[in-house]
């Protein structure tokens, strides 16, 4: 029997079984995908935007260089050297004629005033023409994107810095005025010369204010910034005024210049005379720039920076070094005060061919003047200058020292020893007082350089800087030790301190007279006689092995002056001797600064009776001398 199915009205509606999901389109999910980058990319610009304006400061481009630039001032003030970058107060494009920024607008971004803050249409010409140049000959930038780059970055080619420029160039579009960013832009561009800022370029090449350019000036200043340090006019007048002709050019195609006046231009002359500029460094500045920076604060325009250096005595060391027929060997020289006072420096033949400074960053072998230490650990020791001392030969640790004349006088005193520079005597002396106490010595009066423990420490067998020797010889001159060298006015507070809390005065009436002895005889009676002079003269010379280094250091009244001789390739000079050339160089300095009245120092901080105390022992010490012969 067939059975018919259940009618609605029996039993009610029939029961469906559910419908399948339904999914979305595949193009649906797409456009879903595509609303949801769109909506993260938004967020992320947001988000950058807000970063940019809280870490990049709108005003940053309006600040001073953080290295302004400086000029050093020699004692008597006179400008000897001008180092860093210069930067005047910011221009404001309302106050400037209208042919100044039209000039740069005109060259360097015709659609600036139209774009925001990209130019496609000059992004695309650049690429254009570079590809049928088939390099890179033209670039798309806008001035706002250049303002980005030169103010809040590095000048890296990178993707990434490319990214942060346009993101950096759409903040400021939208948050300055066309002419905040023309103003800032003009404030901050480079010029070339280490000058930055159209203020700056506007008396630094044509003597005068930014609001009295001139159309040729202007053009010429317009054009130097696609290539500064190549278009200077101060460096290549030709190609400045070619490229001025360009944006003179340029300018009459915007319109902002008419064709029958762009005709009767004359080309812009220039009033910097570079001839006649302060060179950009010297051995001494290069030496205090350091010293100088953490001495000023960023400022606009050049600052003026008092310092040390003698002219007059700066002068007698190039003379001294020029007279003294050098052939292929390097040269430094430094004169300081018993203070610590530098007053005048040379770190080497020519600052043009080598801006090494010899003085103060080469680390040489001082050889005998290094006996200082040696002699002074021996005083302390209880020993005195007419203590005898054997000169003869001796091996330690299967190191046999030998005396440069390779004579040997026996029992000889120490004050012969010191004056004609025994080695072996030198060897004698520190291995008896031990290497630690001539290590100390040497601390005490300021040596810094690392000191091997080793047999031959007494010999000077450790490389110290020529400024340093000096100033430890500077020490014994004045009677204090440790003094250190310094070139400003006022050493630096922190130097102040850590001498108030070190210096100690030698005891007057026992190593300090005995040290003057023995450098008195070395000076006048042994290895460098040649220096004596009419007036008490203290010193004593170094050689060493193979005659690679040779120096002088010795003191007269209130002058302390150091000499070295050698070559950069640490290599052996062909007889040359620390009693020899140093001494004639620094017997001829002396004698310019003696001529000139300057060995006394009208300042010196020297106790009157120290520097009496000098002399007076000199002459009895001369009396002696005198006696005995």
């Amino acid at each position: 029997m067939r059975m018919d199915p259940p009618s609605a009205g029996e039993h009610g509606p029939a029961e469906l079984a559910p419908a399948p999901p339904q999914l979305p389109a595949p193009r649906s999910r797409r456009w879903i995908w595509i609303g949801r980058g769109l909506f993260a990319f938004v967020g992320l610009f947001l988000l950058l935007i807000l970063w940019l304006a809280v870490t990049t400061p709108l005003s940053k481009a309006l600040r001073p260089l953080p290295t302004p630039t400086l000029v050093f001032v020699s004692a008597e003030g006179r400008p000897i050297a001008r180092q860093g970058e210069l930067k005047e107060r910011p221009v404001s494009v309302a106050a400037l004629p209208a042919h100044v920024p039209a000039a740069f607008i005109a060259i360097e971004d015709r659609r600036f005033r139209t774009h925001f803050g990209i130019d496609p249409r000059g992004i695309a010409r650049a690429a254009w023409n570079n590809l049928r140049a088939g390099s890179v000959r033209q670039g798309g930038s806008t001035i706002t994107q250049q303002l980005a780059k030169t103010v809040f970055l590095t000048a890296d080619r990178t993707a990434t810095r490319k990214l942060r420029e346009l993101m950096i160039a759409f903040w400021l579009e939208a948050w300055l005025s066309k002419d905040e960013i023309l103003s800032r832009y003009l404030s901050s561009v480079y010029f070339g010369d280490g000058v930055y800022g159209l203020r700056a370029a506007a008396r630094h090449y044509f003597d005068r204010e930014p609001e009295r350019l001139t159309v040729p000036q202007a053009a010429m200043l317009a054009g130097m910034v696609k290539a500064p340090s190549r278009l200077a006019p101060t460096r290549n007048l030709k190609g400045a005024r070619a490229r001025a002709k360009l944006v003179i050019a340029a300018m009459v195609e915007t319109g902002s210049l008419d064709a029958d006046e762009a005709r009767r231009l004359h080309p812009a002359r220039i009033a910097a005379d570079d001839g006649a500029r302060l060179p950009s460094g010297t051995y001494f500045t290069d030496w205090l720039l350091s010293a100088a920076r953490s001495a000023t604060e960023a400022d606009y325009g050049e600052q003026y920076v008092q310092t040390t250096l003698d002219a007059g005595l700066q002068r007698s060391a190039v003379r001294a070094l020029s007279r003294a027929g050098l052939g292929p060997h390097q040269a430094a020289l430094v004169a300081m005060r018993p203070d610590g006072r530098v007053v005048a420096m040379l770190g080497g033949r020519s600052y043009r061919q080598s801006s090494f400074n010899r003085a103060t960053q080469a680390r040489r072998q001082p050889g005998s003047t290094f006996k200082l230490f040696v002699y002074l650990a021996a005083l302390r020791a209880g020993m005195r200058p007419d203590d005898a001392v054997e000169d003869r030969p001796i091996t330690i640790e299967g190191w046999t020292p030998k005396n440069n004349d390779g004579r040997y006088r026996g029992r000889i005193s120490l004050n012969e020893a010191f004056a004609i520079s025994s080695n072996v005597a030198a060897v004698r002396l520190s291995e008896d007082v031990g290497r630690g106490a001539v290590i100390q010595a040497a601390r005490d009066l300021g040596i810094a350089s690392p000191l091997a423990d080793r047999p031959s420490l007494a010999l000077g067998t450790s490389g110290t800087t020529l400024l340093e020797m000096t100033a430890a010889y500077a020490a014994v001159a004045g009677g204090t030790y440790p003094v250190a060298p310094y070139g400003l006015p006022r050493p630096p507070a922190s130097l102040l301190e850590r001498l108030r809390n070190r210096q100690v005065h030698f005891p007057r009436e026992t190593t300090w007279p005995m040290l003057l002895d023995l450098l008195w005889s070395a000076a006048n009676s042994g290895t460098g006689r040649q220096a004596a002079l009419a007036l008490p003269t203290f010193g004593k010379t170094g050689t060493t092995q193979d005659h690679r280094d040779a120096m002088f250091i010795g003191f007269v009244e209130d002058l302390v002056v150091g000499v070295w001789i050698g070559n950069d390739d640490n290599s052996p000079m062909n007889g040359v001797s620390g009693g020899g050339l140093p001494v004639r160089i620094w017997r001829d300095f002396m004698l310019d600064a003696l001529r000139a009245g300057k060995a006394r120092d009208p300042e010196s901080r020297r106790n009157d009776d120290a520097a009496a105390a000098i002399e007076a022992g000199a002459r009895l010490l001369r009396e002696v001398r005198r006696f005995d012969d």
